[in-house]
Formats: structure tokens, C-alpha cells, sequence
């Protein structure tokens, strides 16, 4: 009797109880309950940093795998990981304009993905589904990738792990490797825990997209012309690219401008270019390449034309990537209102010099629109680049959020609503220090993952082989004194994603904090030239006698050398600037080239060996062998041994996306990172859980929740009525 007296009292308490359940488990982001990132069993195996781990690839037909990379096609292997076998495994080449790279320097030395899930679903490497393993191709230091997501990870970037492994095949050797996270399932519930948020991987110019993005990339099918001759036949298509939103440019006759003084470029990364007819163009000899702001270009040097004469907005000489004239001296702190200001800072006009189209900021950039984070409307049609490279399974709500994230970031209001603030911050902080030319900054606008959860949206970085100004190479002087403050290949408007930090001066104050606290974290006391130094240690070995490296080993020494003294000189000027001294930092005769730059892919040969397998590559020379001492007094250092990297390809396409809303914990200015690693000044990651291979749907359990929720909500108000009737 008095079960069924209380009855109706139970239920009805029953009914709301569940209900409170399913509210705060839906609307848990705006309640402040966030997701805390999950630390997974592989931060502290196969991304322990603190020494070269072994890969074998076990495969019957190694010879016609790699006759076939270009297809970048599945085929099945076992791998021994550490002397531990794993089988059934998926590989395929990766990397897309890397593979044309290769292909064209006589090479076999690809990158490759390693899939464990590929043909076993929720099969991991202690709970890693997906491992790139990068050829290191472009980077004579080893190490250019390594260092920028080591620095990232420490400053508080959402960033992939990464360790050095050397490869073997069949047993006989193949290389040294950078192996990396990839930027997937794993990744996100490492980052962001079971609430992962979206993720997109945007290209316009199909420099890199990966598998299925940007494959059949042409570089004949590049229309180059600027549209600066008004009436001519180009200038209707211009107009065209305009109006859909994109800005690839097109240059004006050139008169007798001669290609064949251009040094001996090798664009094997061009597609389908051959550079054959191009005679020998270097671009270490173009000082001023535009690279993200990192540098200046002078069309001078190009022939006997100079483009400086016939580009509205664009005289011969230095631009610092702003479309500006500008002297090296003036690299400093730059103001809003587009002048001078008295600390010697020069600004971004928001201006498009010569009226390019598409924002292109003289040879700023390439890329449309919506790779540019720009709004543009309503349509999601409109931002095609961007929802058809996302790795996450996305919805019309998905796509309506991000919209009106971009409409608040290119007007630059709300944007504490639109932004993950504090981690863009710190991205553009490490980003902008390393003057990375191949990436959203740059004139090419690529290379980034794109983040979103609950309105916010983050910069994920990706692919740093041509970091420390060598997607330009040559003379050091223009990138070691890059503008801090303008650190794009055209106006600060054309890339809201930077812009936005120099809309407001509490933002730009921020900004400078950070980068003022980057500093000291990794110079103060020489932190990263000891990491350099360390990590140049353990690699040697390796070095020596990786049969199928892209430079020699005296190349290797010198390129380390070159790095130490950049990064030095670099944080002498960053201070400077700082501080409001617009004097530039003399760099001498450094030259970047020597730690691999663009066209630099000439080597990856076996040393007239055979490459596993049976196959005979290409011979080709190691090129320079010029060193260049150690700048005396240098601070530029670093310690630590951790993980946080990214590959020099450039973009990979994922086959198994999942998606849900995301918010994320960053204790320490940092989000799960690899275990046993300390970072200087105190920092560390905690590792060591025994992660496994789990489901990483992350929005399962919610969905499961709310069903339950729901099931019970109906019994109670079925026995209520009954119990009333």
C-alpha cells in the first residue's frame, strides 16, 4: 500500500531527475562544463622523445608498392614497432606535392601514413589510429618540423606529438623519419576529450591537400595574371575568381623578362611543371620573396623587367609583405592607423595594393576567401574549400555555426564568441617567430587545421619544413627582422584570423605579452639551442648512415649551424621590436638555404646502393659543402625532450571522420601531452596511462544518455496516467 500511495511522488521525481540529467549532459558547454583532454598510453611510447625509435615495414611486394606511391593507394603490411609486431596494418604514400618532389629527384623516399584502424576497426597503437611518417624532405637540419611543435606544445598550442624513428624495410635500412601524430581521432580526444568539436583542413590551391584533395594539382592550370593590364582578355576571368571568392592572381606581360636567370630551381613539387625550360632559378637568390611577411620581393632581379615599374602599389625594392615599400630598419611594431608610429612600427594598410583581386597584397596570396577565414555570405556553398576537406562528419548546423563564427572574426566584434582567444594567441605567437613562408600567413594560405567547437574556432598547426624563413632561403637579413606586427603577405584585413589581434590594443598588448614571455621561456637561459644541440646529438648516428637522406652529412652539420644562429638572431630582433627599437639586426652573409629550402629536394639517393626491395634510384650529387661557424655570444638554445611536431607534407585526408561539440581544459597552457617529457621552466606532461584502442565516436555516450533519458521520461508518464486513470 505504501509502494503504490508514493507512487506517483517517485515517478515524478524519477521523471525529473532524468530530465536535469539530459539538460546539463546537452547544454554542458554553456553551463561551463567542459570536457577535459584524455592523456592516451602512445604520448609515452611511441612519441617518447628521448631517443631514434625502430619501424620495420614487413611487405611481400615492397618494389610494387613503391612503383605505385604516386596513387597513393592501401596496401597491407606488418610493422615492428620497437621490435613489437603489429599486423594487418594499412600504408600508403602521403603528401601529395611532396610526391612529385620525390619522384622527380630520382628518389624513392616517400612519406608514408601507417592506418591501424584501416582494416580492423577501433585497432590502435596504444590508442593511436593514425601515424604519419615524414620524409624530412626540404630540411637539411632534421629537425625544422620537430622544433616549431615542440615550441608549440610548450606554449600552449593544440599541436601533434612527434618522435624521430629510422626505417627499415624487410630489415634493410631506409631512413631517417619523422614520425607524427596524425591530426584525427586520436588527436582530437587527446586535445579536446570526448566533446571533439569539428575539424577542417582548408586548401584552395591544392598545393597539398593529400589524398583526394588536390591530386590532380596542375601547375600549368595556374593562371598568373595580375590583371593589371584594364581591357585586356584576362581581365573578365579576374573579375570571374573575384566574384566566387577567389583570389588566384594572374601576372602581366613580363616584356623580355628571361627565366633562364633564375638559377637552378627544381620544382618538383610544381605537379606536372617541369621546370626543364626554366634554366637555373634559386630562390636563395630572391631576397625578398614574399613569405608571409617574412621577407621582401624584389622583382628587380627577375630578368631585365621589373615588375616593381608595372605593378600599381608594388615599386622595386623591400616589402614587407603588406604590398608596402619598406626598409629592413623599419621592422618593428606596427599601428593600426597605417603610418609610422613612434616606435618605429610600420602597419598593414587594409588597402589591396594595385587593387588585386581577391586581396592578393601584391604576390600575397593565393588561396580564396573562405581559405583565408574571410566571410563572404550566408551560403555554405561559399566556403566549399573549407566543409570539403573536413575531417570530422559534418551537419547543416555545423556548417550555419561556423558561418557566423567567421562573420563575427572578419568584422572583428563578439570575438570572444568566435575564438579559442588565448590559444590563437599563442599559435601566432610561435608561428610568426619561426617565419613560416608554406602556411596561412604565407602567400600560398595553406597548411593549417581549422578547429571549431561551440562557436570558437583555433588554429591547429601543421607542416614546418620550410620554417625559419626557408621557404625564401637565401640571405637571412629580411626574415630574421620580420615585422612582428605585419606578419602577412597582404593587409591584416585579408587574413582576419592575424588581423584580429591588431584590431584593438588590449589584444595587440596581449599579443606582445606572449611573445615577450616566448622569449624568455626559450633564450634567457640558451633553452633552445640545448634542444637543438641534444636533438642534433641523438640524430647523428642516424644521419650518417641513412643511405636515402635528401643532403649529405656535412649538409646536416651546416644546416644545424645556420639554424642555431637564426633562431638567435631572430629573438635579438623579436626583442628588439618589443621594446620599440626599429634598428635591424645585421645578419651578415647567412644563408639560409643551407638548412633546405624550396627546389632544395635533390637528394634522397641510396649512395649507389640498393634500395630494399631491388630497386636502383637516381643518383644525384649532395650539393654545397660549405659550413658556417657558430655566431659567437649566440643565445639561441633550447633543452627538453618532448614531443610536439608536424610533418613537411602537406595535408592528409581523413577516411573515418567523427564528429560532436567540443570544449577543452588547457591546464598548464598545455592539453595532454607526451608523458615523461619536461619542458624547461617547469613545465610537464603527464604520461603513462594505459590508454587503449577504444570507439572515439566521442558523441556516443551523450546519445546513448539522452535515449535512456528519454525511454524513462516515457515509462514515468505512462505510469502516471495509468495510475490517474
Amino acid at each position: 500500500m505504501s509502494t503504490s500511495k508514493h507512487i506517483n511522488k517517485i515517478c515524478i521525481a524519477g521523471v525529473a531527475l532524468m530530465l536535469a540529467l539530459t539538460l546539463v549532459f546537452m547544454c554542458g558547454g554553456a553551463l561551463g562544463i567542459t570536457a577535459s583532454a584524455k592523456t592516451l598510453k602512445y604520448e609515452s611510447t611511441i612519441f617518447d622523445t628521448s631517443y631514434v625509435h625502430s619501424i620495420d615495414i614487413v611487405m611481400d611486394d615492397w618494389d610494387t608498392f613503391i612503383e605505385n606511391c604516386e596513387n597513393e593507394e592501401y596496401a597491407v603490411c606488418t610493422v615492428l614497432i620497437d621490435g613489437k609486431k603489429h599486423s594487418n596494418i594499412a600504408i600508403r604514400a602521403k603528401g601529395n606535392t611532396s610526391l612529385s618532389s620525390v619522384r622527380s629527384s630520382g628518389s624513392q623516399r616517400y612519406s608514408f601514413k601507417l592506418e591501424f584502424d584501416q582494416y580492423q576497426a577501433g585497432k590502435s597503437l596504444d590508442g593511436l589510429d593514425k601515424l604519419c611518417l615524414n620524409n624530412l624532405i626540404q630540411d637539411n637540419t632534421m629537425m625544422k618540423d620537430y622544433l616549431v611543435y615542440q615550441m608549440m606544445s610548450d606554449f600552449g598550442a593544440d599541436s601533434p606529438l612527434c618522435s624521430f624513428a629510422y626505417l627499415t624495410v624487410n630489415g634493410k635500412d631506409w631512413g631517417l623519419y619523422l614520425a607524427v601524430e596524425g591530426v584525427e581521432d586520436s588527436f582530437l580526444a587527446r586535445n579536446y576529450g570526448s566533446n571533439t568539436g569539428e575539424l577542417y583542413k582548408p586548401d584552395s590551391l591544392s598545393f597539398g591537400g593529400g589524398r583526394g584533395n588536390g591530386k590532380d594539382f596542375n601547375f600549368d592550370d595556374l593562371d598568373f595574371d595580375f590583371g593589371f593590364n584594364s581591357g585586356s582578355k584576362d581581365s573578365d576571368s579576374n573579375a570571374s575568381n573575384a566574384s566566387n571568392g577567389s583570389s588566384t592572381p594572374s601576372v602581366p606581360d613580363q616584356g623580355n623578362f628571361d627565366p633562364g636567370n633564375m638559377g637552378n630551381f627544381n620544382p618538383g613539387d610544381m605537379g606536372s611543371f617541369n621546370p626543364g625550360d626554366m634554366g637555373s632559378f634559386n630562390p636563395g637568390d630572391m631576397s625578398g620573396f614574399p613569405q608571409g611577411g617574412q621577407g621582401s620581393f624584389n622583382p628587380g632581379d627577375a630578368g631585365s623587367s621589373n615588375p616593381g615599374s608595372q605593378f600599381p602599389g608594388m615599386p622595386g625594392g623591400s616589402s614587407d609583405g603588406s604590398g608596402q615599400t619598406t626598409d629592413p630598419s623599419q621592422s618593428g611594431n606596427s599601428s593600426q592607423s597605417g603610418e609610422q608610429s613612434q616606435s618605429g612600427s610600420q602597419s598593414q594598410s587594409s588597402s589591396r595594393p594595385g587593387n588585386m583581386p581577391g586581396g592578393m597584397g601584391g604576390f600575397g596570396g593565393m588561396g580564396s576567401d573562405d581559405v583565408k577565414l574571410k566571410y563572404i555570405d550566408d551560403d555554405p556553398e561559399s566556403y566549399s574549400n573549407i566543409f570539403d576537406s573536413a575531417k570530422t562528419d559534418i551537419t547543416s548546423a555545423d556548417k550555419t555555426r561556423l558561418i557566423e563564427s567567421l562573420k563575427k572574426l572578419s568584422s572583428y566584434t563578439d570575438l570572444e564568441d568566435a575564438l579559442d582567444m588565448d590559444e590563437v594567441l599563442r599559435y601566432f605567437v610561435v608561428h610568426v617567430f619561426v617565419c613560416n613562408g608554406d602556411s596561412y600567413t604565407g602567400s600560398m594560405i595553406h597548411n593549417y587545421y581549422l578547429h571549431e567547437s561551440d562557436g570558437k574556432l583555433g588554429m591547429i598547426p601543421w607542416d614546418y619544413n620550410l620554417a625559419f624563413g626557408t621557404f625564401q632561403g637565401g640571405n637571412a637579413s629580411s626574415s630574421v627582422n620580420a615585422s612582428i606586427d605585419s606578419p602577412v603577405s597582404g593587409s591584416l584585413d585579408d587574413r582576419p584570423m592575424v588581423g584580429w589581434i591588431f584590431s584593438d590594443e588590449t589584444y595587440t598588448e596581449q599579443y606582445h605579452q606572449l611573445f615577450a614571455e616566448f622569449i624568455e621561456k626559450w633564450f634567457t637561459n640558451g633553452e633552445l639551442e640545448k634542444l637543438i644541440d641534444e636533438t642534433a646529438e641523438m640524430l647523428r648516428p642516424y644521419v650518417e648512415k641513412d643511405p636515402s637522406k635528401f643532403c649529405t652529412t656535412e649538409e646536416f652539420e651546416t644546416g644545424v649551424d645556420t639554424l642555431k644562429q637564426f633562431v638567435s638572431l631572430r629573438a635579438e630582433a623579436v626583442s628588439r621590436q618589443l621594446n620599440g627599437d626599429s634598428t635591424a639586426v645585421e645578419t651578415g652573409d647567412l644563408n639560409l638555404s643551407t638548412m633546405g629550402s624550396m627546389g632544395s629536394s635533390k637528394g634522397g639517393n641510396m649512395g649507389g646502393m640498393t634500395m630494399p626491395g631491388g630497386s636502383q634510384p637516381g643518383q644525384f650529387p649532395g650539393g654545397s659543402q660549405g659550413s658556417f661557424p657558430s655566431r659567437p655570444g649566440s643565445s639561441s638554445s633550447n633543452s627538453g625532450s618532448q614531443s610536439g611536431e608536424s610533418t613537411s607534407e602537406t595535408s592528409e585526408s581523413t577516411e573515418s571522420g567523427r564528429k560532436s561539440g567540443q570544449s577543452q581544459t588547457r591546464p598548464g597552457n598545455s592539453s595532454g601531452n607526451s608523458g615523461s617529457s619536461s619542458f624547461p621552466g617547469g613545465s610537464s606532461f603527464p604520461g603513462g596511462s594505459s590508454g587503449s584502442s577504444q570507439n572515439l565516436s566521442s558523441s556516443a555516450s551523450f546519445w546513448i544518455l539522452t535515449g535512456v533519458s528519454v525511454i524513462i521520461l516515457a515509462a514515468g508518464l505512462i505510469i502516471v496516467i495509468k495510475k490517474k486513470v
